[in-house]
């Protein structure tokens, strides 16, 4: 089978990347251009800086992958980009991008799930280092600051089927690292510094109670109304939809914590400190650990490494309790936040004794990069499922 070569093309959100990557398994070339300095003054991503962004570094960015792999727009054998989930108008300057470049050169478009290539992150270094054989069925854990889902995955031909047995009903993880580290003055994103503040605290200094879902999402069960409802279904179609419903779910849900932390400043008046933190910080061009630690006092070291205790704690158990409910060969676990170091640590250690693997992307291919990108297209590419010049961007782009 000849080698094929697909450069990928990623920016659903705050980085304009572009890679090359041969066959779905070699790594050639991985270019990543971060937005993370223009939006550290706001605390978080603003979209239309965003997309004014990407388009200034999309051009550069492609080139630079190009060169660094030794190919060029002509020799490459097809171009796939993210269609979705993102921002709109991100999504759009990477789309627009890829059309030109597949219009011009008559070369195939791939259109790709932001969430399906974070998958493929694992499936890519893995086959880099010869591991060729995963084991079904496979629940694969996508958390980052967007999105926190639970996928059963199963191999259909060349590709995979998902479904989704999990989701946040409201904040995302990586959201919650986020926004935690804002209210205490930390800055963003919030992720890294919380990991690296996290070993210096007491992580069970501060009780929080467990998420409670006591309900179905709503979410959810629109969807199944709509399938069950349509007419031109046939019985057995009817009665799978039926089973899906019946089938556990382990969804998520992190705006309590993020309200507890919040209460937890409020009674224990830690205002005043945070606002002076928080000053300090903004001052301080690229802050390292120590400057962190300088100006925060044990209370914010332990409210840090408990905050990161309990949603790790959550992370891991509801991912644990639906790998056994649904008897999984093979857990994966990526996206941004599957670069915290108490989260691998703890999935590694708990896996180890129900006697399953866990794998992760490294930390590079963690973040948002579009080698994810060009390697899921593969299987694309291999059955010619190439997108028609008119898709568009889709924000909330669903994985099955």
């Amino acid at each position: 089978m000849p080698d094929a070569y697909i450069l990928g093309i990623e920016s659903s959100c705050d980085e304009t990347a572009a890679a090359v990557v041969r066959s779905g398994e070699e790594l050639i070339s991985n270019v990543v251009a971060s937005q993370i300095a223009l939006h550290q003054a706001y605390g978080g991503v603003v979209p239309e800086l965003a997309s004014r962004e990407h388009l200034r570094a999309i051009v550069p960015v492609v080139r630079q992958a190009l060169a660094e792999a030794k190919q060029t727009y002509q020799s490459v054998d097809a171009i796939a980009v993210t269609q979705g989930p993102g921002l709109a108008g991100a999504l759009l300057v990477g789309i627009s991008y890829a059309k030109a470049i597949a219009f011009a050169l008559d070369k195939p478009l791939i259109a790709v799930n932001h969430l399906e290539g974070h998958i493929h992150a694992v499936l890519l270094e893995e086959r880099q280092k010869g591991n060729h054989e995963v084991q079904f069925p496979v629940l694969a854990l996508v958390v980052s600051g967007g999105h926190t889902h639970l996928y059963l995955a199963a191999q259909k031909g060349q590709g995979w089927t998902y479904e989704n047995i999990g989701h946040t009903r409201d904040d995302a993880a990586g959201e919650a690292f986020d926004k935690v580290a804002k209210l205490l003055g930390l800055g963003y994103p919030g992720g890294p510094i919380i990991d690296r503040l996290a070993a210096h605290g007491d992580p069970m200094a501060v009780k929080f109670p467990p998420a409670q879902i006591k309900h179905r999402d709503r979410r959810e069960q629109e969807t199944v109304k709509v399938r069950s409802g349509d007419k031109n279904d046939k019985q057995g179609s009817n009665d799978q939809h039926e089973n899906e419903e019946d089938r556990p779910r382990f969804d998520f849900s992190y705006s309590g914590i993020k309200t507890a932390v919040l209460r937890y400043i409020d009674v224990h008046e830690m205002k005043d400190s945070i606002e002076k933190r928080r000053e300090v910080m903004a001052k301080t061009q690229k802050p390292k650990l120590e400057d962190f630690l300088a100006k925060c006092d044990k209370r914010t070291l332990d409210l840090v490494a408990s905050f990161q205790r309990a949603m790790v704690e959550d992370l891991v158990g509801k991912t644990l309790a639906a790998a056994r409910a649904y008897d999984v060969a093979t857990l994966f676990v990526t996206g941004g936040v599957a670069a915290n170091n108490e989260l691998r640590k703890t999935f590694e250690q708990r896996t180890a004794q129900e006697g399953f693997p866990v794998y992760f992307p490294s930390r590079p291919l963690s973040t948002d990069n579009a080698a994810m990108i060009a390697a899921a297209a593969y299987p694309r590419f291999m059955a010619k499922d190439f997108a028609a010049m008119d898709f568009s961007a889709e924000a909330s782009l669903a994985l099955r």
